[in-house]
Formats: structure tokens, sequence, C-alpha cells
């Protein structure tokens, strides 16, 4: 009886064993056919991934050497030469970007140059009749100078202008004399709108629709360009203009910051508000241009500021 015990018991172990190996079998098997099938198609993917870039990478080639030698019949004012401004959009709301090497380091040398020539004078604010320069010290405290492209022996600031028109695509006749500007340490503007009431502030009949920065030197620390109400953000009615809040912008010599201060339908874009952060490290040059909505009379008199 023992004996039969153990080879029945001996016989159902070898039966395991079996079902055992066929289950093993079974599961490299199908092991191996989804793994090799999932090697195939990620090697595919990775593939028409590559194929795309490749594509993608000749089709703009190919676009580049066709708009270089496929130029078109221009009008008076027309160019007959590609021109190539590179640009960031920092944000959609306000419209703000950002120009890198719009300038060489030269040429914001030279402007410095030519505004210390002049002689700064503390900057003012726009304001009602009668009331005083001082009362708003608190707020705007740099020093600066208006300038004419056509008071420039040097040609640079008539250069900057040029371009400063072909980014903007807002024709020259439109902008105000060259405010330069200058921030020493703690010195600041606190957040306004370059948009006003003109007929109660201004006696043209046109509205600054955009403003271009040209950043003349690096600022160690502070100095930055500031919106707080960037994105919509801010705007309970709790912020004080003074704080240094929002999107902020650092000075990079050379470099440009375009901003719209209207919509298209012209009202004014509330998301505009900006100003000047206080330096805190360095000295702050910067170059303002801003545009109007309609063309200055006063343009070719150079003294449109």
């Amino acid at each position: 009886m023992k004996a039969k015990t153990v080879k029945g018991n001996w016989s159902l172990r070898t039966k395991k064993v079996e079902l055992s190996c066929v289950f093993l079998c079974i599961f490299f098997f199908l092991a191996g056919y989804f793994g090799s099938s999932f090697i195939d198609h990620s090697q595919e993917d990775e593939y028409d991934l590559r194929l795309m870039q490749r594509s993608r990478g000749k089709l703009l080639e190919k676009s580049k050497e066709e708009t270089e030698h496929r130029l078109l019949n221009v009008g008076e004012s027309g160019d007959n030469f590609i021109t190539s401004i590179p640009y960031q959009i920092l944000s959609l709301k306000p419209r703000a970007l950002y120009f890198p090497n719009f300038a060489s380091a030269e040429q914001c040398e030279t402007i410095i140059e030519i505004a210390t020539k002049k002689g700064l004078t503390p900057s003012a604010v726009n304001l009602p009749p009668g009331v005083p320069q001082e009362s708003t010290r608190s707020i705007r405290s740099s020093s600066g100078a208006f300038y004419s492209v056509f008071d420039d022996k040097t040609g640079v600031l008539d250069a900057i202008e040029e371009k400063i028109s072909k980014a903007t695509q807002i024709p020259r006749n439109h902008g105000e004399d060259f405010n330069i500007l200058r921030y020493k340490v703690g010195q600041k503007y606190n957040s306004h709108y370059d948009a006003f009431n003109y007929g109660k502030f201004d006696p043209r009949n046109s509205q600054r629709m955009a403003s271009f920065l040209l950043y003349l030197t690096d600022v160690e620390e502070g100095g930055e360009t500031m919106f707080p109400f960037e994105n919509g953000l801010n705007m309970d009615g709790s912020y004080g203009y003074a704080e240094c809040i929002g999107l902020r912008v650092k000075p990079r010599k050379g470099d440009g910051l375009l901003f719209y201060s209207l919509f298209p339908n012209g009202t004014v874009d509330r998301t505009s508000l900006h100003g000047s952060c206080p330096v805190i490290k360095g000295d702050k040059w910067v170059a303002t241009k801003w545009l109007r909505n309609q063309e200055l009379e006063d343009y070719l008199t150079g003294t449109s500021n």
C-alpha cells in the first residue's frame, strides 16, 4: 500500500511540474512577443519623431531660402530686403515684447554721452495746470533729457528710431523725442499709465499708444520695469502703486522692451500699468520712445516732446 501511495504522489508531482513548465513557456512566449512588438513600435515612434523634426527643419530652411530669393515689388516707403528683428513675447496682457541685442554697446554708450553733454534735469510728470512738479518727487525721482534725432550729429538716434519703426510698424513721425533717463541708487518711478487724458494733460489731440524702452546699461540689482496688473493680477483695488510686484523685466544693456498702452480699438489697456522699481545697486540708463496713435505735426521741427 505504501508503494502505491508513493507512486501516486510521484505521478501527481510530475504532472504539476509539467503543467508549470507549460505555463512558463506560454508566459515567456507572450512576453517575448509583446515585448518585441513594444520595442518595434517604440523604435517606429522614435523614427517618426526624428523624421518629423527633420522634415520641419527642411521646411523652415526652404521657407527661408524662398523668402530670401522671392522678394516682392515694394511701394515708395517699402524695403527691397528682408528685415529680421528677433523678439520674445513676454505677455499678452498687456502686449509686451522683448528685443534682445536691439542696440550695440557702442550705440548705448553714445546715447548716454549725448544726454550727459546736454545736461539732465529732474524728470517731470504730466499734471493738471497749477499743480507743482515738486509734489511728485516721491513718485518719480529720476533725471533725464529730451533729445531729437535732428539734433544728433552722430546718427545713432536716427538709426535706433528707424529700427523701432520697423519693429513696431508705427511710422517715425508718430514718435515723440527720445527721453533719455538716468536712475541712481534709490530712484524709481511709481506705477502709472503712459496713456492719459490728453485733453486735460496734453495739448496734442492724440494718445500714446505704445512705448519702447531701450536699456542703455546693465543694472546689478533692482531697476526692473514692472507690470503689476499683468494678466489681470492685483486689480482688486488693494495695490498701492509703489510696490514692485507682477511681471518684472530686468534691464540689460542693448535690449529693448515694447509694450502697448491701447487696445486696437483705441481704449486704454488697464493691464499696461507699469513702473520702474528702485535701483538697489548700480546705475540705470534708459532711452524711451513714446509712440502716438496719430502723426505729430511738430515731428519735423524736433520739438515733439
